[in-house]
């Protein structure tokens, strides 16, 4: 699990191409501090399982499913990349509890700076429109069936990739587990 605040902004250093898979090396000297093998790190939003670190970077296997179904397939040597230790059960809950399962990709359509804040529009897949609610597990300003706006702070803007995402950039998307939950409860009659 991760509370979605990110840690540090790490650059992709390899991406090695293994049959339908890739192995991922990624520079990142604050979570390869007390990382080891078999430790969890999100990746853009993608949770990866840590195979080897050596001098700050940290080596990752991708499966075929999380490259097609994130963004991580288009990444290449030079990139930044938002990045997270797994929380711990000491760890404070500043954020929300996200899984680093992604379940799918959204474009950034629009920016509208403000004297404060900035407001970012994202296109929305079909299949994940009813699992977006306004005010929910990210800061939805307000959604629509096609797309969604978040309200960022300069500190977001400033610790994350999202401050430099040009239109067109596009981001993972995770819906809120417990919805996906319901859901299937629901559709197997199991609701009391």
């Amino acid at each position: 699990m991760f509370t979605g605040i990110i840690e540090e902004i790490g650059t992709v250093a390899e991406v090695v191409p293994v049959g339908g898979s890739a192995r991922l090396a990624v520079h990142g000297p604050l979570v390869t501090t007390d990382a080891a093998h078999g430790d969890s790190i999100s990746v853009d939003g993608v949770c990866l399982t840590v195979v080897d670190t050596t001098d700050g970077v940290f080596t990752c296997d991708v499966m075929r499913e999380s490259l097609d179904r994130s963004t991580l397939g288009a990444l290449r040597p030079g990139d930044a990349v938002n990045l997270e230790r797994a929380a711990t059960l000491g760890s404070r809950m500043g954020g929300h509890l996200v899984q680093g399962h992604v379940d799918g990709v959204g474009a950034l359509v629009s920016r509208e700076p403000g004297a404060a804040w900035e407001l970012m529009r994202f296109t929305l897949p079909e299949q994940l429109a009813g699992y977006v609610a306004e005010k929910g597990s990210i800061t939805v300003v307000d959604v629509t069936g096609k797309d969604f706006a978040v309200g960022l702070i300069p500190t977001t803007l400033a610790v994350t990739t999202l401050g430099v995402k040009d239109l067109g950039d596009t981001v993972n998307l995770e819906v809120d587990v417990i919805a996906k939950y319901v859901e299937k409860l629901l559709e197997n009659g199991v609701a009391r």
